[in-house]
């Protein structure tokens, strides 16, 4: 099977139904902001404060081209990493790609008590979070499938992402 990415705004799922789906269809699960914490034995909020976004976004692109196989992988992107052209065109061509849509409202919901968001620390609200998912609308917007999360489980969003696929 085909590699699948799931991109999207923080919160919107792209770990949880990303495990769950690699489970289903017994395809080997990478979590691409994990994978640059475990390399660089810091976290991701900890890269952003010492060494700045610029730098971090290199290691995840690094990190993407290192880890990525054509076929049966299910890759959990960071919010971020379609914003890299680059990237995107790569794995639109090479992958499935799947933005998983979520609302500013119920990703505020998931992820208010959550610091380890660096894009958010300290500002964490409604508002924020519009403005980053409204620059980054039109590159999710990219990915070949885009399942709405809002009020559904997770085992509804799989079922929605085996369909389309």
């Amino acid at each position: 099977m085909k590699t699948i990415v799931l991109t999207g705004l923080m919160g919107s799922g792209k770990t949880s139904v990303g495990k769950l789906l690699s489970k289903k269809l017994n395809l080997e699960f990478v979590d691409i902001d994990s994978c640059v914490e475990l390399n660089e034995q810091t976290t991701i909020t900890e890269i952003f404060k010492t060494k700045g976004e610029k730098y971090f976004r290199e290691l995840e692109a690094k990190t993407i081209k290192e880890l990525f196989h054509t076929e049966n992988q299910i890759i959990s992107l960071g919010g971020g990493a379609f914003e890299n052209s680059e990237i995107r065109d790569f794995l639109n061509k090479n992958a499935v790609t799947i933005y998983l849509k979520t609302s500013p409202e119920i990703i505020f919901e998931r992820i208010k008590n959550d610091s380890t968001r660096p894009l958010l620390c300290g500002n964490m609200n409604i508002e924020k979070i519009k403005k980053i998912l409204e620059l980054r609308l039109k590159n999710y917007e990219s990915a070949q499938y885009t399942i709405s999360t809002d009020n559904k489980t997770i085992e509804e969003i799989i079922e929605e992402i085996t369909g389309a696929l």
